[in-house]
Order: structure tokens, then sequence, then C-alpha cells
């Protein structure tokens, strides 16, 4: 007689990028952020659809779940809540008042809404678990380690802001952590807000204008703000920021000790902002390396696992990877409180119920493709719903069609099988070009993302040539986008003076990030650098099939590669968001599984219409 399977739902909800992940039997079966569903960029709302889209997926209805696991304590966040308002008394009034009302309606009451939205009558046990646990489960059971040390960084928990430990086997056991206010994720969001980005959403943006800028403001960070020990524990000096007691981030007396107030959003950036970026960088980076030396001197352990947001931070983790102390390195590609749904839900298999663990190769993320697929039937059963022409290619065809207009300097979007989970397009929802384009940066940020001009792109390299290209050992790997690697000398190109006295110099960021400093122009940032991807066939089949032809083709095994959407939206979900991005912007082509469709086939009354009513529900951020 067959048992029922183990069904695990993990949710996390109501502070940023609410997500729902599902594991059956230890298996992830399903992952997805809720701002893919509602077209809200970073939704922190209630995950009713990714939800429901968990629970399709694996042919279950919320009675037949056997644990629902919640990614922190809210009651234990709420605590610090209370005790550090009372503790900045009477300042931070308008901050409490804004605050309070959010919890009393919901979050407080968080067990009944959990239960009333998964039906009333469902008899499953519902578990609140520590944030950074959450995290760390994230970090360690899905790596290809049977043992590893772990460590955690993000802006605040319950109370932790970090931590680490070591997983081994089917258990993870933290020891260590950092407590609130003092975050290394909330000092670098601070700098975000002071350089005039969303905080919660810019901070890749400083990471990207930090090559930019010189360290400059490095000693006066370590002299003013941050009291940073050997083993990478710091104290923050509190009166320089107000996250604690009100609505930004930073204070008056950060203000005068950088120069004036924080810049405001859209308007130009100058040279102190890029050297304030550089600078909180190089801070952030010796922060987590003095860490990192630590958790590996105390826990001897040859590998190390990262979550947390700050583990987005790829500058750093291609630090950590290349200098040691650690032979080997893997990140959540999920690594902010979006995988935390995936790391509650495991943690309960592994930990909770102490079911065994035998760790995958090459991981048990399964190339994160996790989000919701649609079949080339039903693709095609939209497009003719629509009217809209397309040619349907199958097979090798398929392949050779779009790496030879890649190869013409043809923009693809890319929509192929399951969405990713997390933050970063892998090749189910991507926006492809040709490396080699002097112009592809500046067309694909200008004239499709609608982005700054000073972002970099990324490239996605094939897995087996990786290290012909970037300074990578031969088999490195980073499949998620989360390492940072430069450009071999091999593929640079000189500088003339004039062009570098521009680098040096001009305040103009399109003048510089249009400098031509390799064979691969459009993926080079200006320090050289680039953050790779690498591409298998395992974990990655129809993008590594797409890049093998590009290579026939051109001798390039490299392609950019940006997320299928614009500045203010989310990564597209369906054939029909996909299609939309498309039309509205100015990429040649879309490649919708099997389905080809083409700009030049579009009236231009029709595309402008369309392109009119798409961008009109977006805010920039």
């Amino acid at each position: 007689m067959s048992q029922d399977p183990i069904a695990i739902l993990g949710i996390s909800a109501f502070y940023h990028d609410s997500a729902a992940a599902l594991v059956v039997d230890g298996k992830i079966v399903a992952a997805a952020q809720e701002e893919r569903f509602t077209r809200k960029k970073h939704d922190p709302g209630y995950p009713a659809h990714a939800v429901r889209y968990c629970l399709e997926e694996a042919s279950l209805r919320p009675q037949d779940l056997s644990y629902v696991a919640f990614y922190d304590k809210p009651l234990l966040k709420f605590e610090r809540l209370l005790e550090t308002y009372l503790a900045f008394a009477p300042r931070g009034l308008q901050s409490f008042k804004t605050a309070i009302p959010v919890w009393l309606k919901d979050k407080l009451f968080l067990r009944r809404k959990l239960r009333n939205d998964l039906g009333k009558h469902s008899a499953f046990p519902l578990l609140f678990l520590d944030h950074h646990e959450s995290h760390a489960a994230s970090a360690f059971f899905p790596s290809p380690y049977e043992k590893a040390a772990i460590l955690t960084l993000d802006g605040v928990g319950e109370w932790s802001t970090a931590a680490y430990g070591v997983g081994e086997g089917n258990r993870i056991s933290l020891s260590g952590h950092l407590e609130f206010p003092h975050s290394l994720g909330l000092l670098y969001s601070a700098f975000t807000y002071y350089c005039g980005f969303k905080v919660n959403s810019g901070e890749y943006k400083l990471m990207g204008l930090a090559p930019y800028g010189k360290p400059v403001y490095t000693e006066t960070i370590y002299k003013h703000l941050l009291d940073l020990k050997p083993d990478g524990s710091f104290w923050l000096n509190m009166d320089y920021f107000n996250y604690c007691q009100g609505l930004t981030m930073t204070s008056r007396r950060f203000d005068r000790l950088f120069g004036g107030p924080p810049r405001k959003p859209e308007s130009q950036l100058d040279q102190r902002h890029m050297d304030l970026a550089a600078s909180i960088q190089v801070v952030t980076e010796e922060v987590m390396r003095r860490m990192a030396a630590d958790v590996h001197r105390k826990t001897g352990c040859r590998n190390l696992v990262l979550a947390g947001g700050v583990a987005l931070n790829c500058v750093a983790n291609g630090k950590l990877s290349c200098e040691g102390p650690f032979e080997s390195i893997w990140v959540q590609p999920a690594a902010g409180d979006a995988g935390g749904a995936l790391g509650s839900a495991l943690f309960v298999w592994h930990q909770l119920l102490e079911r065994p663990r035998v760790p995958l190769s090459p991981d048990g993320q399964q190339g994160s493709f996790l989000g919701p697929s649609f079949t080339s039937e039903t693709t095609k059963a939209w497009l003719r719903s629509k009217n809209i022409e397309f040619r349907e290619i199958e097979g090798d065809e398929l392949y050779r069609e779009v790496a030879l207009l890649l190869s013409e300097g043809k923009v693809v979007g890319w929509f192929q099988g399951r969405m990713e989970f997390g933050p970063r397009a892998l090749g189910g929802r991507s926006i492809l070009g040709d490396p080699r384009s002097p112009k592809m940066q500046a067309v694909m940020n200008l004239k499709i993302k609608f982005r700054e001009s000073f972002r970099p792109f990324a490239p996605c390299v094939l897995q087996e040539y990786a290290s012909d290209w970037f300074e990578m050992q031969p088999g490195e790997e980073s499949p998620y986008m989360l390492m940072v690697a430069p450009v071999l000398d091999k593929h640079r190109t000189p500088l003339c003076s004039e062009e570098l006295e521009t680098m040096q110099s001009d305040a103009d960021l399109c003048k510089r990030v249009n400098i031509a400093r390799s064979t691969i122009p459009a993926v080079t940032h200006v320090d050289y650098s680039a953050r790779v991807q690498t591409v298998d066939a395992v974990r990655n089949p129809r993008m590594h099939r797409l890049l093998r032809q590009f290579y026939q083709i051109t001798g390039c095994p490299v392609l950019v590669n940006t997320s299928f959407n614009v500045r203010g939206e989310p990564i597209v979900c369906t054939p029909e968001d996909a299609y939309r991005c498309f039309i509205a912007t100015e990429m040649d082509v879309l490649v919708l599984e099997d389905c080809v469709l083409a700009k030049t086939q579009m009236t231009d009354s029709h595309r402008e219409s369309e392109r009119a009513n798409y961008l009109a529900q977006f805010q920039l951020d």
C-alpha cells in the first residue's frame, strides 16, 4: 500500500519579495516570487498566486499539504520593532505610526491569515522558523556538499543581521550571530539610499556604479561609521543613521560627513557618488573577507555556502572565490527573502523530520528553473487567438536560426521552459544579444531596458570555454550569475591616450561606457570585470544548445544575457507578458518556445499603440 507523499509548502511574505516554494518527499517541485504573477516589482504581500502555482504544479490541494513553513518569526520581529522604538523615543514617532498599522492589520495575526488563505479546515501544522535558519537551509541543503561552512548576511531578520555555522548531512547548526542595528546589508542600503537609488532594489545599481569611482571614502567610513574587528564583526555608529527610528536611512550627520544631502532619484550622478559607491563596495568586500576567514578558522570546512541579500553582491563573491580561503563556494540563486521560502520547506524536511539528504551533482537547485512553463501548444493557441503572426521552427533548426540572427546584431527575447526562481534571468526568460557589438550595451540599456546607461550586462558562456575568456580555473562554475571574474588579457583591447583620458576624468558615464575594452565589449565593465554565467548541458540544456550554435557561427562562445523585462517591471512570466514587453521595446525578434516572431511583421501604428499602453503601467524606479 503506497504512502501519501509528504508535501511541505514554504512561504516568505510581508517584507520584501514574497515567494512560495513546494518540496514533496524532499524534492524541490516548484518555487516562484509573487511579483511575477501580480506584475508588482518586489511585491511584499501574501503570495497567493505563487502558492496556487506551486500546488498546481504538483497537482495538490491545500488540504493535501503535510506542513506549511513560514520563513521567520513575526512575533520576535515585532518585539525587535517595539524595543527599537522605545530605545529611541520620543524620536521616531512618525515611523512608529507608519509601521504599527501594518503589523496590527496583518503581521501579528499571520497564523490566522495563513489558515484563512489556505483553507480554514486544513489540518496541516503551521511552523514559524528563524529567519537566518531559513537562509542557511536554502544555502546548504540544495548545495552539492556533504559538509560546508554557512554564512548568511542580510539587512535584518528577527534580530540577527548575519549568522554563521556548519551544515553536515541533513542538519545545519548556526553558532554565531551579529545583531541589529549592526548590519552590513543596512550599511550598504544606507549608501544606496544616499546615492539616490531605491533601497531593497537599487543595491545592484550601486554595485554597478562602483567601478567608475575610486574608494577615496574608505578610511572615512572606517573612522566614523564602522568599527570593524579582525573576525569581521563590527559596530555601527548609529549617530550617522536613521533607519532605527526614522523614515530615511541616513541622518543629517551622515549628510555633512559626505558633503551634502542625498542625491535626488533620477538626478545627475557626479564623481562623488561614484567614489562613494566604490568606497562602500571595498568596505563590504573586506567585511565579507574577514567573516569568511573567521568562519573558515572556526569550522575547518573546505566549502562555503552563502545566502541572504548581501550574498547577491557578485563582486564580493568573486573575490571570495578567487582569493580563498575556501576551496569551493555555492551561493543560493534566490539569496534574498524569496529564497527563505525554499529554505523553510527544506529545513522542515531534513532537520525537523530528520529525513536523509544525499547531495546532488551538480547541485539540487535544478538550474533554479522552478517556475511556470508553457507548452508549445498553449503558446501557439494564445498567439492565434490574438491574430499574431509567427513562424514555427523546431529542433536544431530553431537554435541555428536564432544564433544566426544574434550574429547579425539582432536583439532576441528568449522565452523557454520554466521561469527562473531568483532575481537573475538564466536563459528561461532572457533578452539576448551579440557581445562583440560595441553598440549593444547602449542599445539594450536605452532602447530596450530603459535604464541607466552605466549599468553593465552579463555574459553567459559555454562552461567548457569559460576559462578561455575569463579569469576562472578550468572547470570552475558560475551557473547562477553570482560571481564576477575579469576578462582575460588576451581578449582586452588596448586604449588610446584619448580614451584613457576620457576613462579617468570625463564625468559623462555614457562616454565612458561606450569605450570598447575587449573583443566582447557589451559584457566588459569599465574595470574589465564581467558578471559571468557559465552554461552547462545538465542544468541549462536549451541555452547550451543555442550557445553551441552561436559559437559554431562566430567562434565566440559568449552571449549577452539580461533579464526579460524593462526597468520597473518584474521579469516576464507568461507568453503574454513576453509579447507585450517585446512589442513595447526595440527588440528585433521574440522566441516563444518554438514560435518565432519578427518585429518587421508588425505595423508601426500597432507597435506604437501597444508600446504606450504597456509602459504606462510601470513606474520607473
